[in-house]
């Protein structure tokens, strides 16, 4: 890509509705912007980093064996009622009539619509086990939608459904999702640590949640150095320093911010729902679920803060919008211009993703942006580097600058990238 033929609206001024690092540096680096109250668009760049989060959350789940499809959005309040939690979930969720008077919601989970598909569909042990998920829109009326897409009023989850014929299938099924959110979460730069957790008005027996320790997170967690770890609420603890409820030693307690959460539900959606099928011995039963949500427009936001310094974002390689960005100083110098254009053509032939910075501006300028949005290599071309047949490279993550020849630089660049 072109920076004269992208959408790149970087801000130089910190937008004063802004309280974390994460909301600013978004908003300034052109990957967001506010609709209203909880509500955002994507901007190119935010689109790009949120396709591959989705991407690397897809190839997990299918690797797991989990089988994609997708659920509507709109729901007949009459399934909530059903349930039980149509009360429950009290004015967090957004409610509508249609034209017919009939009761609809704009679903903030969808464990009751996947149960009733299931219903007409699982009806023999012989289908079992199966895991669905999909990644879908949901809405919840927050009553202070703060700190940018961390808590927002629309965002976009990925919400997978386990169905086993007994609880030894929802221990095997619950295990392989715990692994595979593990290497979601590292693939996307995040130290998520697993928690044990309260079920909340989701219901069922267990569950955890995926935390990232950060300074402005909502939620706490508590942790030992026995190995127990859990979420504040879980654990029942004010302060770090009470004692661990496993071996008795002091409990630190972080705050963090959550992106995922697993449960183990069993029976309590799909006996209401009627959602059973015939075992061998040729018993009805009722299925056995587990459900496992990741917050995939929380990801973002969350990686950022644990990726920034003062001059802007540091990417992981895996979803930066873009992996190397090239920067001729003077566009108008044609030797600089031409390097540039040779090693972005060869760099774009061999896959890696490249923005050329063809923009005709001050250097300063297209260095700040290129610190900015975090690209997680900076190639500089200039009258100076052309001089020794050189190019200048930073890497954003560690600031350290090297030179390469600019005769290999197609392929020791690729080699530079972070992990």
């Amino acid at each position: 890509m072109r920076w004269t033929q992208a959408h790149i609206p970087t801000l130089r001024e910190e937008p004063v509705e802004a309280e974390i690092a994460s909301h600013k540096l978004m908003l300034r680096a052109g990957l967001i912007r506010k609709l209203s109250a909880g509500v955002y668009s994507y901007l190119p760049l935010g689109q790009r980093v949120l396709l591959k989060v989705i991407a690397i959350i897809r190839q997990e789940m299918n690797r797991a064996g989990a089988q994609e499809v997708l659920l509507p959005a709109l729901q007949p309040a009459e399934l909530w009622k059903r349930s039980g939690r149509h009360e429950l979930m009290g004015q967090e969720m957004i409610r509508i009539r249609d034209r017919h008077g009939k009761e609809m919601v704009l679903g903030p989970t969808h464990e009751e619509v996947i149960t009733a598909l299931v219903a007409g569909e699982l009806r023999s042990y012989r289908q079992l086990p199966v895991n669905l998920y999909q990644i879908q829109t949901k809405f919840r009326d927050e009553p202070r939608p703060r700190f940018g897409v961390i808590r927002s009023s629309e965002f976009i989850m990925k919400d997978a459904y386990s169905f086993d014929r007994d609880t030894t299938g929802l221990d095997t099924s619950y295990q392989t999702m715990y692994e595979a959110y593990r290497t979601i979460f590292a693939r996307c730069g995040l130290g998520a640590i697993p928690v044990e957790a309260e079920t909340g008005f989701m219901g069922g027996s267990d569950s955890h949640e995926f935390m990232v320790p950060a300074a402005h997170g909502e939620d706490a967690i508590v942790r030992c150095p026995c190995g127990y770890a859990a979420s504040q609420e879980r654990a029942a603890v004010k302060a770090s320093g009470d004692p661990c409820p496993k071996c008795r030693k002091p409990l630190t307690l972080e705050p963090a911010i959550e992106v995922g959460h697993i449960f183990k539900l069993g029976t309590k959606y799909t006996q209401v729902l009627g959602a059973t099928f015939l075992d061998e011995d040729g018993a009805q039963k009722p299925l056995i679920m587990g459900c496992y949500g990741i917050g995939v427009t929380r990801i973002i936001p969350t990686v950022i803060e644990g990726h920034h310094d003062a001059a802007g974002i540091q990417w992981p390689s895996e979803i930066a919008p873009y992996q190397v960005d090239i920067a001729p100083l003077n566009v108008q110098h044609a030797p600089s211009r031409e390097a540039a254009e040779q090693l972005y053509a060869a760099l774009t032939q061999q896959g890696v993703e490249t923005i050329l910075d063809d923009r005709d501006e001050r250097a300063g300028v297209k260095l700040k942006d290129a610190d900015l949005i975090g690209f997680p290599l900076r190639v500089v071309i200039s009258e100076k580097t052309l001089a020794k047949s050189e190019i200048e490279v930073k890497v954003r993550a560690t600031g350290q600058t090297s030179f390469l020849p600019l005769a290999s630089a197609p392929t020791q660049l690729p080699s530079l990238l972070p992990a």
